[in-house]
């Protein structure tokens, strides 16, 4: 939890300037996202025939979304298969600590 107080920070957006408050330290990945929700906005503005800010928003917030799940999904697997492996490479190491020694 952030003990620095609050800074507003100018975003822009498409067309549109938002200022939001945030602390110091988080002013760097607000940023960051901003550009990243811009770029999104944009690309889908390129594709759109009808290009409303709202609408813009709305379907950015969606492609957004779905590249978040499907990475979060992707990312699970594989910590479930280092999960996995981890517990078996454990075994074998139980299993030799284990043996008597000859």
């Amino acid at each position: 939890m952030s003990t620095s107080p609050n800074e507003p920070v100018a975003l822009r957006l498409i067309d549109r300037e938002f200022l939001i408050a945030c602390a110091p330290e988080e002013r760097d990945g607000l940023l960051e996202a901003a550009h990243y929700l811009d770029r999104k906005m944009r690309e889908l503005r390129g594709n759109a025939k009808t290009a409303g800010f709202d609408r813009l928003t709305v379907l950015a917030a969606i492609s957004i979304t779905h590249e978040f799940l499907s990475s979060r999904k992707q990312h699970s697997g594989l910590d479930q298969g280092l999960t996995e492996e981890l517990a078996a490479i454990r075994r074998k190491l139980e299993a030799v600590l284990d043996a008597p020694v000859k």
